[in-house]
């Protein structure tokens, strides 16, 4: 009979010449390289900003029509980028406006004339210049003034005139009934030389709209609408010019507003 040990002993040989059979394990005390994969960092944002994607507008100021009108059904809410071709436009259009403006504004167009002499002494301006335009409304006429006149009359035009005429205009001309004369006040003998004759004032007579109305001073200052219309304009001109008479100031008068920037000690004087 066989002993207990041999028979384990039989049972550790047996178990050996299994495990020699299998195949070899592959063992090392260096760590196993990972497999290639995807960087650690790849889902990090580089450090130079990617580029904004093109707005709509962009996109679509490019390719909208030219002949579409801003009004149409095809608009959508949201406005159209303006095209580069209308910047330019503008920016041209300033340019040309800069080269002729004087007064060193750009809304005062017309020329410089420089010194006008006078037929008598207390006549003449130094330094004068020749309106054709103020805040975009022409003058009927090329009108010769100093630039304290033209800077009085672009403030009038711009904070009363078109204001006050935009429902029913808008205004595109001042109707100019006197500007540069070397006389005396209202013409008469032995009186004052006029402020006319020292550059510094203008009679408007009327204003014309874009449809071709015309306001006169005459036929509207004691008619409705116009006449509401015509003394809140006389009124605003107080102020910017020292003088301002109308209608209701004398028989001279009455067919236009008179408008000079003459100091006075006590203030405007406006009638």
């Amino acid at each position: 009979m066989m002993r207990r040990w041999q028979f384990l002993l039989v049972g550790c040989l047996a178990a050996c010449a299994t495990l020699s059979d299998a195949a070899p394990v592959e063992t090392s005390l260096v760590p196993v390289t990972r497999p290639s994969a995807a960087p650690v960092l790849a889902f990090v944002d580089p450090i130079r900003p990617r580029l904004r994607p093109a707005l709509a507008q962009v996109s679509a100021a490019a390719v909208r029509p030219s002949d579409l009108s801003a009004l149409s059904g095809h608009s959508p809410l949201r406005p159209y980028l303006r095209p580069k071709s209308a910047e330019l436009q503008v920016l041209f259009k300033k340019r040309k406006l800069r080269k002729t403006s004087v007064c060193g504004d750009i809304d005062i167009q017309g020329k410089p004339v420089g010194r006008v002499p006078g037929r008598i002494k207390a006549c003449g301006i130094k330094d004068a210049v020749q309106i054709t335009s103020v805040s975009g409304v022409a003058l009927s006429r090329p009108s010769t003034m100093d630039c304290g006149t033209a800077i009085a009359l672009n403030k009038w035009v711009d904070k009363t005139v078109k204001p006050t005429f935009k429902r029913r205009g808008p205004v595109i001309e001042l109707q100019v009934a006197a500007h540069y004369a070397c006389r005396t006040r209202n013409n008469q003998k032995g009186a004052r030389i006029s402020e006319h004759g020292k550059g510094r004032a203008i009679d408007i007579s009327g204003f014309k709209m874009a449809d071709g109305e015309v306001v006169t001073v005459l036929s509207g200052w004691r008619k409705n609408p116009s006449q509401r219309q015509l003394k809140k304009i006389w009124r605003g001109a107080c102020g910017p010019f020292g003088t301002v008479l109308g209608p209701n100031s004398d028989r001279f008068h009455r067919d236009h507003f008179h408008l000079d920037t003459a100091r006075h000690r006590s203030g405007p004087y406006c009638r």
